[in-house]
């Protein structure tokens, strides 16, 4: 596992494609019992080295009812975005993850952790690469039906406030999926 992470931080797959150095930015353990799949480092997170430290981060804390030291505890949880560094700024946001990092080293990764009970696929990315085609036509429809995917994979949008009109008009997803979120971070996490 130490060469695999050690070949990873050294990656420099997606630099001809980048404006600025690659940072490739996860946090894996062996014994994780939960894997966050997300889609990429934003701007803040190339800043600071640690995934999810930014609003979508403490959203997502929120979804799940755990805190940063929970969080953080990679012998817990693992964090592996679908594009391991920042990809840069769009005309609307951040740009898509890059696509090499997934075939690259996704499986690698995955074969290495024996004891994960639970995997949040979050947002369209992370969803479209690991359901193939059991996932809905839209992010919504495949969010609304999330229990199609357990007990493998337990699937939401991404948590960034730029959403929060999607939360306001899909209030379903506060009252139904988040507390069976919330229910399977906990026996997953504390036994």
């Amino acid at each position: 596992m130490q060469s695999l992470l050690s070949n990873i931080a050294r990656c420099t797959l997606c630099a001809p494609h980048l404006n600025h150095d690659p940072r490739p930015i996860i946090s894996v353990h062996r014994d994780s019992k939960m894997i966050i799949i997300g889609q990429a480092p934003g701007s803040v997170v190339h800043r600071t080295g640690i995934p999810w430290d930014d609003k979508s981060g403490d959203n997502l804390r929120k979804w799940m009812n755990v805190d940063k030291a929970t969080f953080y505890d990679n012998h817990k949880v693992s964090i592996i975005p679908m594009g391991f560094c920042y990809p840069g700024k769009g005309k609307s946001g951040d740009l898509p993850p890059r696509k090499e990092c997934a075939p690259k080293w996704h499986q690698s990764l995955l074969s290495e952790l024996n004891n994960v009970e639970l995997i949040l696929l979050i947002g369209q990315y992370a969803q479209g690469y690991y359901l193939k085609g059991q996932k809905m036509k839209t992010l919504t429809e495949t969010v609304r039906n999330y229990q199609n995917y357990l007990p493998q994979f337990f699937v939401l949008p991404h948590p960034s406030p730029r959403n929060n009109i999607w939360m306001k008009k899909n209030e379903w997803f506060s009252k139904e999926v988040l507390p069976h979120l919330k229910e399977l971070v906990r026996q997953t996490l504390n036994p």
